[in-house]
């Protein structure tokens, strides 16, 4: 098993709960793969670097997880389709 950090920028104009939906969304991806979630780090509120899709903040998530290596590519494949999800980036944290 492998450890991740999965960073999910969600767009700032949904209601709380909406982001909520589409955090817990990422978590049932991990876990439907074989993955487990150690740890969501919520950071809130953050202004972009650069405007993305007419937008200047977004709330940032930093989700940290352990799966095995194939685990990762599956579940970009499918935060890239889903709605209110600006960026995302997986990266394999060195043990």
């Amino acid at each position: 098993m492998n450890k991740y950090e999965l960073a999910v920028v969600v767009n700032a104009k949904i209601e709380d709960d909406e982001r909520a939906q589409v955090i817990e969304k990422v978590k049932a991806l991990v876990e439907r793969f074989g993955g487990s979630v150690t740890d969501v780090d919520e950071w809130g509120k953050k202004r972009l670097a650069y405007e993305i899709q007419k937008m200047k903040e977004a709330y940032y998530y930093f989700i940290h997880f352990e799966s095995a290596a194939e685990v990762p590519g599956e579940i970009e494949q499918r935060i890239r389709i889903m709605d209110n999800v600006l960026r995302y980036l997986c990266v394999k944290q060195e043990a």
